[in-house]
């Protein structure tokens, strides 16, 4: 177990530092909320999601807020949504920042302990201070999102010791608030955790059929007509999405790159699939996650969260200008700097293209190095090596 050393000490220059961080990082976000004054437009459909099942209306039939956001979500989401109705608008704003920057700092925790490293409090703090200008972070806390709470559910369940009990139902949770969370059952499955997988698997189940009783014509409009309406969730081209789609549709000029990106999205699971289950268990867990990303029709900028335990894993490999990279590339904003009023993301020329498609590029390379560290030796493990692998404890 690797343990962060730094000689930090109540005079020292660092704790000096860390502490300038961790006191200006929030209060400076603060600040920029309220003079941009964030609608946090997701929690508004979230708290309409809840009002939806307290109110016995229908569910997928409205749309909020000046964009005319509808519920994408399936029905067992919108009863978990069901508390934001009840809250006064400003106190479900505060809630929702509060919330996330709460939840920024379990996902650094669990971040070390999934790279296998256990760090002093201060650089933890410090981490979390610096974290919330990564660009998918303060878009999560801009838009009054869940996705560090998705991503926290999943992480603190790969974590646990195998055998651990119930582990996989976090992961099934968390596939039944949001859809994409199940590929990793899928990964347990290939790295031959049979009983994880199906208790996940069992998990998720219960949560479609929770939603089932509860709300039996939302859940009949959902699964059978709401989830392949993929348009419903936002536009594929423009630069907020940054899956593979997102990507192709802007490089080939067209809103639809159809056959395409569905040749590319699979033979992209493929190899992401592949190379997991050949990696090591840190590694391969980052590369199911932006196998996920890749391949989803919409990946909007905020739901790239997993950069956090990726710059986890790189400072804790000791590849600190590859994560001093990542990084840079995860603040910088260029998807933000090209022109994209209107549908100007479909004109972009060839020189602006990286600039709005930072995060599937990134996926793509570190898809690409993991591939290339499995083939240079990591062969297939047996099933007693992925439960001593699968173990992630720290001190």
């Amino acid at each position: 177990m690797t343990r962060c050393s730094l000689p930090v000490t109540r005079s020292s220059p660092v704790t000096g530092a860390l502490s300038l961080v961790l006191a200006l990082s929030p209060v400076a976000l603060a600040a920029l909320c309220i003079a941009l004054r964030i609608p946090m437009a997701d929690a508004l459909v979230y708290r309409a999601e809840g009002a939806a099942v307290a109110n016995g209306t229908d569910l997928y039939g409205f749309t909020v807020t000046p964009w005319h956001l509808p519920a994408t979500y399936p029905p067992f989401a919108a009863l978990l949504f069901v508390p934001a109705a009840w809250l006064p608008l400003t106190a479900l704003k505060v809630a929702f920042a509060v919330g996330n920057a709460a939840l920024l700092a379990l996902l650094v925790r669990l971040s070390c302990r999934f790279a296998r490293v256990a760090p002093r409090p201060w650089p933890v703090l410090a981490a979390t201070a610096a974290g919330l200008w990564l660009e998918p972070v303060f878009q999560t806390l801009l838009f009054g999102q869940i996705n560090l709470a998705l991503a926290c559910l999943v992480l603190w369940d790969l974590t646990r010791p195998p055998g651990a009990l119930g582990k996989g139902v976090a992961v099934g949770v968390a596939a039944g608030v949001k859809l994409t969370p199940a590929i990793f059952l899928l990964y347990a499955l290939l790295r031959g955790r049979r009983r994880e997988a199906a208790t996940g698997a069992a998990a998720f189940a219960a949560t479609v059929l929770l939603g089932a009783l509860v709300l039996p014509g939302a859940s009949a409009e959902f699964w059978t007509r709401r989830l392949y309406e993929t348009d419903r969730v936002g536009k594929a081209w423009i630069v907020d999405n940054q899956s593979l789609q997102g990507l192709l549709a802007r490089l080939l000029h067209t809103p639809a790159p159809g056959a395409v990106w569905w040749a590319a999205a699979g033979a992209v699971a493929a190899a992401g699939l592949w190379t997991a289950r050949r990696v090591d268990e840190r590694w391969g867990v980052l590369v199911v996650a932006v196998t996920a990303l890749l391949i989803s029709p919409i990946s909007w900028s905020h739901h790239w969260v997993w950069c956090v335990p990726l710059l986890a894993l790189l400072l804790a490999e000791g590849r600190i200008r590859i994560a001093v990279a990542v990084a840079v590339v995860f603040t910088a904003r260029t998807l933000w700097l090209v022109p994209h009023q209107g549908d100007l993301d479909l004109h972009l020329p060839w020189w602006q293209q990286p600039l709005a498609s930072p995060y599937p590029l990134l996926g793509l390379a570190v898809l690409g190095g993991a591939a290339w560290r499995a083939r240079a030796g990591t062969q297939p493990m047996s099933p007693a090596s992925r439960s001593s692998a699968s173990t992630m404890r720290y001190a």
